[in-house]
């Protein structure tokens, strides 16, 4: 006797059916809960820039919707140039200590923020509130600080870069450094998934390539070839993108340590682009 092994149409169809609701499902939650896919506040600070040797003053400020925004200065003696720093999206300002002091020993001033809804600053992120944060912090230094725009150099890591190329199409800044940022957020979620119409899904732009057509100021690129996360033909294409005067560091190491990891190689490609603004 021979066993009917052909599968029945209705059977293929059920699977079928199945599966499409599955995706259709997956589709709905990751369009829902883009924003915990997004960013990663964490409120508590777990260090204070004095832990570390460095002397720092202690910065609340408003933003235009009336959110009280946390941040620290760190001064620089004799320094006319203050670096305005823009983190990713993981963390608070106490987790860049390493960062700070880098800055602090190329005898620059710094200026990290807490976006809204990470640290101690109030509200929760999204990407026009991170704009908003942006500006004004900008005019923080700018009133409170009476620093002068070609006196500030933005700084922004990962997502921290978006924020930082955004500002620069609004004002007028010194220079502008993108360490391991990505080209947009659209294209940084078609790497990762592949399977998913993220382009059509996505919640959130962070368009750092087309903003960059629109920054006269002086651009340096830094990111590494070992980043898994933001990989690198992000920045080549941001690189591509800039205009001149420009300059691209090659780091080594991951996405999170690739400023560490690359020591005195990335130290002196900082040295070497904040000496050419002067």
């Amino acid at each position: 006797m021979y066993r009917n092994v052909n599968t029945p149409m209705s059977s293929i169809l059920g699977t079928l059916v199945f599966a499409a609701v599955c995706y259709v499902f997956l589709l709905v939650v990751t369009f829902l809960l883009q924003p915990r896919l997004v960013y990663f506040p964490i409120t508590q600070l777990q260090m204070v820039p004095t832990q570390v040797g460095l002397p720092y003053e202690d910065v609340n400020f408003e933003t235009d919707d009336g959110l009280q925004l946390h941040g620290w200065y760190i001064p620089a003696q004799g320094s006319s140039y203050t670096v305005l720093f823009f983190h990713g999206n993981a963390g608070n300002i106490s987790h860049r200590l390493e960062s700070l002091a880098i800055f602090h020993q190329l005898g620059l001033n710094t200026f990290i923020i807490d976006y809204r809804g990470y640290g101690n600053s109030q509200g929760s992120p999204d990407e026009n509130g991170t704009y908003q944060d942006a500006r004004a912090a900008w005019e923080y230094l700018r009133q409170e600080k009476q620093k002068k725009p070609q006196d500030i150099i933005l700084f922004g890591r990962s997502l921290g870069g978006a924020v930082a190329a955004w500002l620069a199409t609004q004002i007028n800044p010194r220079g502008l450094i993108l360490e391991s940022t990505f080209t947009s957020l659209p294209d940084l979620g078609a790497d990762h998934y592949w399977f998913l119409p993220v382009r059509w899904l996505s919640r959130y732009r962070y368009d750092t390539h087309a903003r960059l057509s629109a920054v006269s100021a002086p651009v340096l690129i830094a990111h590494s070839r070992d980043d898994r996360i933001v990989s690198f033909h992000h920045a080549q294409d941001l690189y591509a993108a800039a205009n001149p005067p420009k300059r691209f560091l090659e780091l080594r190491g991951g996405h999170n340590e690739g400023f560490v990891v690359s020591g005195d190689a990335y130290v002196n490609g900082l040295r070497q682009f904040v000496d050419s603004l002067r």
